[in-house]
């Protein structure tokens, strides 16, 4: 294809592309036109790759192809007199997901990269000049070049139930590469772009409900589900005959493009580095191209997003982004290893041993998620009254937030129950222990239960380090026992860690992965081993740190050491997160079961007593040691600093050892169920692919053990 149309991509070949449309599935782009009260006629755009909503929309270069062909020939019809405005929407529930992921991992040059942004620019950009005015109708998820069709429209609506509205694109290691980066910012202001094109993404792909895209002015009308298309129609006749005056509330004007506009990217930039330091590159392009945004034309803009969204396809964030991309979309909704889900129990009650705040966290996530009675218990009255007051609370703050109705909020207060009667767990079907991380607190609790549960309840616990088989040693019935490990905090967190014993049973098994997937989680299935597989590697990273600092390295040296990891949070950061204590104990845990491997200090259970150990600045980052623990390490630590190299090569070495340990010692199935567990469980970055791909990258794999975990190694377009 070659396009001919008068626009800054006229006279681009885009043939080469051709060669990445195998497989693709094809949107299509029928149309039809609309008579509008007033008489005028809108031709209706409805994309549609006829499959069920499970199969979103995707805009591929056979799609965009087909899509210009048909902007084209309405744009000879506009000029012709025969239709008076363009609409745009699409298939029930979805207007489109963005481009086709699979295509552009394909793709085989840093030429073909930009050819595919190039395409995206010139077939979207067909919207706002058709020659009569376009109107994108959001009747659902638009995610990516979704979004991107409508903010290249004219005019915009959003059906209320929407599914989610976003640009997810940093998330994946690019850029709004369509005219996101130039359009947004134009359209909605700065600082309301920056939160939709940065901030969102870096947490956890935040997305936006309809409601949000019509506060900040992404679209211009927002209509209820049950009227949505008869809805947009008739107010896209009164925007056609001048009834009805679209105001742009949120649009920039001078002032805030000569004053408001750097100083929001310089804090945001300044909240980057804080945040997640200067390894990932995708949210600085972006911080770039929305700063240009500013100023210029349209087709520098788009230009811009073309060598920018070509550079990032081509490098390895993205290509390790990609394989993180499928593991979480793929690999974790089948998870390895998971018996057939007919095995599993009903779960129609669920038991939960202990009353503090993990516990009380479970208790409020089963109510949730499950609407079914939840019986807390504890040693003493006084306990299960503080857990359940916590839950009621949470609760009712969910309600302020608009995220439980009233009903709803009700309900879950009287399905929940609290007591110290231990006889109420004798119709519980699942009952999770959320007690003292201490194997002989934890049998005490199960032993006292046994006896009174049905002969198939299925006991879990929620260990985060301790053996799941020798909590189980004392139970007459050890295999209906199943390690059932949340990470904290317990609401946000995707990732259940569910540990088999060789005694555990499959309908024991199978009961939890549903659990789990009824919970809003993503399970991996993981044998008894110590620290199973996040605690185990993350101790390995805050193990190396203590080293260091035991060393007589400083602190913030050591902290820096870590930065090219790119994980969300430094050593120190992420123990003072957890609990000194709990990491203490987790160090413990793997240094006596590994004590050639892993590092532990008496200084880190003397460290945890004090009730602050690091100092942190504003923005949660580690300043120095508090003065109680300077006290402390004072006469502890050596004087063999280590350089920032060092400290990082012997982290990369020491994960690439623990990993190809795990593997041949059978802890997962496969390398990927590490990587799943340490993106899900622990933050690791999505521009890592976890950790292997990075341990490759690096070399550390090969010469630690001679090989990699990946063959071929995952590297971008440009390395290969």
């Amino acid at each position: 294809m070659t396009n001919t149309s008068a626009s800054p991509y006229a006279g681009v070949d885009f043939s080469p592309l051709q060669a990445f449309t195998e497989g693709e599935v094809v949107t299509h782009s029928p149309v039809r036109d609309v008579r509008l009260p007033s008489g005028k006629t809108l031709a209706l755009i409805t994309l549609d790759n006829g499959r069920d909503h499970t199969r979103p929309n995707t805009l591929g270069p056979a799609t965009l192809t087909e899509l210009g062909a048909t902007l084209d020939a309405l744009e000879a019809r506009a000029a012709a007199g025969e239709i008076d405005a363009v609409g745009i929407t699409g298939k029930k529930y979805i207007l489109a997901a963005g481009a086709d992921l699979s295509d552009i991992s394909r793709l085989d040059s840093k030429e073909s990269a930009r050819l595919i942004a190039q395409l995206g620019h010139s077939v979207l950009g067909r919207l706002s000049d058709l020659g009569v005015p376009s109107f994108a109708f959001v009747n659902g998820l638009a995610l990516g070049g979704g979004l991107e069709i409508a903010l290249n429209s004219t005019y915009r609506t959003v059906d209320a139930s929407a599914a989610a509205i976003a640009l997810p694109e940093v998330f994946l290691g690019i850029i709004p590469g369509w005219g996101g980066a130039y359009l947004l910012p134009n359209l909605i202001g700065i600082e309301n772009a920056l939160e939709v094109v940065i901030s969102n993404p870096l947490k956890q792909n935040r997305m936006l409900k309809p409601q949000q895209a019509f506060d900040y002015g992404i679209v211009d009308a927002i209509f209820p589900a049950a009227t949505y298309l008869e809805n947009s129609l008739a107010w896209a006749d009164g925007v056609l005959a001048g009834r009805i005056k679209v105001e742009r509330r949120n649009e920039p004007g001078k002032i805030e493009r000569l004053t408001k506009w750097p100083i929001a990217i310089r804090m945001a930039r300044t909240m980057l580095e804080s945040r997640i330091g200067t390894v990932p590159k995708s949210p600085y392009a972006a911080l770039e191209l929305l700063d240009k945004a500013k100023s210029g034309t349209k087709a520098e803009g788009f230009a811009r997003e073309d060598e920018a969204l070509a550079e990032l396809v081509t490098g390895d964030q993205f290509a390790a982004s990609m394989y993180a991309f499928d593991l979480v979309q793929k690999r974790a909704k089948r998870p390895v290893g998971a018996p057939d889900k007919a095995l599993a129990k009903k779960v129609a009650k669920v038991g939960i041993i202990g009353a503090g705040l993990m516990a009380s966290q479970f208790a409020l996530l089963f109510l949730r998620k499950l609407q079914v009675p939840v019986l807390i218990t504890d040693l003493d009255q006084a306990r299960v009254d503080k857990g359940l007051i916590y839950i009621r609370e949470e609760i009712a703050t969910l309600v302020a937030k608009g995220r439980l109705d009233g009903d709803t909020a009700n309900k879950l207060r009287a399905l929940v129950h609290g007591t110290t009667d231990k006889s109420e767990y004798a119709d519980c079907d699942f009952v999770i222990e959320a007690v003292f991380e201490e194997v002989g607190v934890k049998q005490q609790v199960f032993a006292e239960i046994e006896p009174i549960i049905a002969e198939d309840a299925i006991l879990a616990t929620n260990t985060s380090s301790l053996s799941v088989e020798e909590i189980g040693a004392k139970l007459a019935h050890p295999e209906r026992l199943v390690g059932f490990h949340f990470f904290n905090p317990v609401a946000v967190m995707p990732l259940i860690e569910v540990v088999t014993t060789p005694q555990t049973t499959d309908a024991a098994l199978s009961t939890a992965f549903v659990v789990a997937r009824n919970l809003g989680k993503n399970a991996v299935l993981t044998s008894d081993a110590p620290g199973f597989v996040v605690n185990r590697l993350l101790a390995k990273v805050m193990g190396e740190a203590a080293r260091a600092v035991y060393e007589g390295t400083p602190l913030l040296t050591v902290e820096k050491a870590f930065g090219p990891l790119g994980l969300p949070m430094t050593p120190f950061q992420l123990i003072d997160l957890v609990g000194w204590k709990v990491a203490a104990h987790v160090q413990d845990t793997m240094a006596h079961a590994f004590p050639d491997r892993f590092f532990a200090s008496e200084n880190f259970h003397r460290l945890a007593e004090l009730p602050e150990v690091v100092e942190k600045d504003k923005g949660g980052r580690v300043t120095g040691w508090s003065k109680a623990a300077e006290k402390i390490l004072k006469g502890a630590v050596g004087s063999s600093p280590s350089s920032e190299a060092d400290i990082l090569r012997r982290v990369q070495d020491g994960l690439a050892q623990e990993i190809r340990i795990m593997l041949d010692e059978g802890v997962v199935p496969e390398v990927e169920d590490i990587d799943l567990c340490l993106i899900l469980g622990a933050g690791w970055p999505f521009i890592d692919g976890g950790a292997s791909p990075y341990l490759d990258r690096e070399g550390a794999s090969e010469g630690v053990f001679g090989g990699t975990f990946h063959t071929p190694v995952i590297r971008g377009i440009a390395a290969r």
